[in-house]
Formats: structure tokens, sequence, C-alpha cells
């Protein structure tokens, strides 16, 4: 399926979300994410089905100060 991954287009054959960072190579980083605008726990990841166009955001926490 095609979906967009932080404004880039990326073809995956991963059903979830949490199988979609793992196929994208951020399985073990520590990330926000977020599908078509609505924040998605690490909890719900497993559980969120992806479809065809999906928009997914990947966010790093950053510290500052």
């Amino acid at each position: 399926m095609r979906i967009e991954v932080n404004g880039e287009p990326h073809d995956i054959a991963a059903p979830t979300l949490l199988d979609a960072l793992r196929e994208l190579g951020w399985a073990e980083a520590r990330v926000v994410t977020a599908v078509n605008g609505d924040f998605v726990p690490l909890s719900a990841r497993a559980a969120h089905d992806l479809r065809d166009g999906d928009r997914i955001e990947v966010l790093t926490p950053m510290q500052g100060g």
C-alpha cells in the first residue's frame, strides 16, 4: 500500500502502524506517532490498521530548555 510518512511517499506491506514502524526502521526508536493528524499512543499501534493513502507523522522527542 502507498502511504505518506513525514511528507514522503512510501510503499509498504505492513498492515498496522506498529508493523509499518518496524518496516521503516523505527522499531526500537522512541517516537511519537500520528495517523491522519490523530495521535496514536504506543499501546494502540499494534491494533491501528493502516489504509492506502494514510498520512503518518513520526516525531522524536527533543530535550531543551
